[in-house]
């Protein structure tokens, strides 16, 4: 038989919930900080079960585009509610451990390696970088390039030819795993402050501290919401 004419699969019920409510605040006019109807009122308005509404608020929550208040609702982050399809998001969490554990084996490394080997040419780009984030932050946004120019700078300090290159190899990973961090409620002034104690114990020349705290960081990096979602879970 084809491959062509295999079955199609069927849309899981909490992705059209996440459709509804997409349409919804669409059609409301709803903004950033907005609150959308308790979960108990979407499932009967809807005609489904509240595991299927609190399944597509964990999607739109992983995406970032919600914020769950536990005992106070859920609130809007932005205006709209365009998410990525659901298979994309499954992509990305089965790949993010093995990304994450790069990360570590090359990072850590490259901190050491900095705290050794850094010029002041390299501690002057590394504080541009933490100048870069600070102001992104403080204009309401994550500080997406500003952590992706420190990090930079770390591996430029490192003097590593095959670290910076196994690093330019995964790039397009490492960014959706900083982006993935970054959404996170809170996360990006809590980055901000572990970069700059990376960023000291560079300045200092100590290897061991450098290194302990880029783990400590990617430990950071690595507890995201996307990997405690159970996209098979049952509606």
């Amino acid at each position: 038989m084809s491959e062509a004419l295999r079955p199609l699969p069927r849309p899981r019920l909490y992705e059209q919930v996440v459709q509804r409510l997409r349409e919804h605040v669409s059609a409301t006019g709803l903004g950033a900080g907005d609150r959308l109807p308790p979960e108990r009122e979407l499932a009967e308005r809807l005609g489904v079960s509240r595991a299927s509404v609190k399944q597509a608020i964990v999607v739109l929550e992983v995406q970032g585009l919600v914020e769950v208040r536990h005992g106070g609702g859920t609130y809007l982050r932005q205006a709209s509610l365009d998410t990525e399809p659901v298979e994309e998001l499954v992509a990305r969490r089965r790949r993010l451990p093995d990304v994450l554990e790069a990360r570590e084996a090359l990072e850590t490394k490259a901190a050491e390696l900095a705290a050794e080997r850094r010029t002041e040419a390299d501690l002057a780009e590394i504080d541009n970088a933490l100048d870069d984030m600070r102001s992104q932050i403080a204009a309401g946004d994550r500080g997406e390039a500003g952590d992706e120019r420190f990090h930079a700078a770390i591996t430029a300090a490192a003097r590593s030819s095959l670290i910076a290159e196994f690093m330019r190899a995964i790039a397009a990973e490492i960014a959706e795993s900083r982006v993935e961090s970054l959404r996170q409620p809170g996360r990006p002034s809590e980055s901000l402050a572990q970069h700059e104690r990376i960023a000291e114990a560079i300045r200092e020349r100590k290897p061991d501290t450098a290194a302990a705290a880029m783990r400590w960081h990617l430990g950071t990096v690595s507890t995201v919401r996307l990997l405690n979602w159970d996209p098979d879970a049952e509606d």
